[in-house]
């Protein structure tokens, strides 16, 4: 009888430990972004893979290599349609995505953005980059390196919400200074950002009181460009600030061309996006559409800030590490 006893108590530990296996294959959590072509989407889709591995869980990456928000809405509409686990979305447009984002949280599918937000959307909470901070950091060193004085250029994406907030911080920093911004440029998701290049070589042509004495990009592509057309025209006292740590982004501030760039964490948020997904999808809310930031007791934050740090000549050395040890 004693024996029985311990025997079913084994058996029921077992069977407990059993059904505590949380993780399946067929789990699947997709990541959709625009732009998936570039380095910063890749090493966002990294950390969003390394996050399903650790978990046994599928994971999948969708959407367009360009910068396209009626293509990204397709590549999303695909995604609800196969009703997965979770979605972690970046949003080119609020206008265009917010819709769609919607439609996957009505078919109960939990959607985080990252990077780019769609607040007014269902979506639970926004992971990513403080981007006013972000653009305010990139200001004050304008400021600091031009003292207070000179005309910028400025390359960004118009309309995404991530590089307009960048671009309303840098304006705040920059104001009461004599910062002038010459020309705001829509590189318009170019991956290889070629307008950057050709409209950075003309502008470093002018002179006199037009004369542009540097260049912020707030998309990840063209700091590369606009450092190639420095380099071409000799202009090395111009000051060029980039974003992102993309490597020729890295090499560039080695080489002297670019002097800094604000460093982002896209493998962050793409595996603590993933990560985030998995626990609301084994502990869903009772309503998944509820507005949580009216709710003081929500068990969601409304924004998870995963940092930035200005990069330059002094601690390049050590981004560059840390890129060569993830390859």
């Amino acid at each position: 009888m004693k024996r029985n006893h311990v025997v079913a108590c084994v058996g029921l530990g077992l069977a407990f430990l059993c059904g505590c296996e949380r993780h399946s294959n067929k789990e699947t959590f997709y990541l959709v972004t625009a732009n998936s072509a570039l380095p910063y989407w890749q090493t966002a889709a990294a950390g969003f893979s390394h996050a399903a591995a650790q978990y046994k869980v599928t994971a999948k990456i969708a959407g367009p290599d360009g910068y396209d928000a009626q293509a990204e809405l397709a590549a999303l509409q695909e995604a609800v349609a196969a009703k997965p686990s979770g979605i972690l979305i970046s949003v080119a447009d609020a206008a265009v995505l917010s819709p769609g984002i919607d439609a996957a949280v009505q078919a109960g599918i939990p959607v985080i953005t990252i990077d780019s937000d769609a607040a007014s959307s269902h979506r639970l909470f926004f992971i990513g980059t403080n981007n006013a901070a972000a653009g305010g950091l990139a200001g004050r060193h304008v400021v600091e390196r031009l003292k207070g004085k000179g005309n910028i250029i400025v390359f960004t994406l118009t309309g995404q919400p991530n590089t307009e907030e960048r671009l309303k911080g840098f304006k705040d920093a920059i104001e009461g200074k004599q910062i002038s911004i010459a020309e705001v440029i829509d590189v318009k998701g170019d991956p290889k950002a070629a307008v950057a290049f050709d409209r950075a070589q003309e502008l470093l042509n002018q002179a006199g009181p037009k004369k542009i004495d540097g260049f912020v990009c707030f998309d990840s592509a063209s700091g590369k460009m606009v450092s190639d057309a420095i380099k071409r025209a000799n202009a090395l006292d111009r000051l060029l600030v980039a974003f992102d740590v993309n490597q020729d982004t890295l090499d560039g501030i080695k080489a002297g061309t670019i002097e800094a760039t604000i460093a982002q964490k896209p493998y962050t948020m793409g595996y603590f996006g993933l990560k985030s997904l998995d626990e609301v999808f084994h502990n869903p809310p009772q309503h998944l559409d509820k507005d949580w930031s009216s709710d003081s007791f929500s068990p969601y934050p409304m924004f998870v800030d995963t940092g930035t740090s200005l990069v330059d000549k002094n601690n390049v050395d050590f981004y560059l590490a840390s890129a060569a040890s993830q390859k």
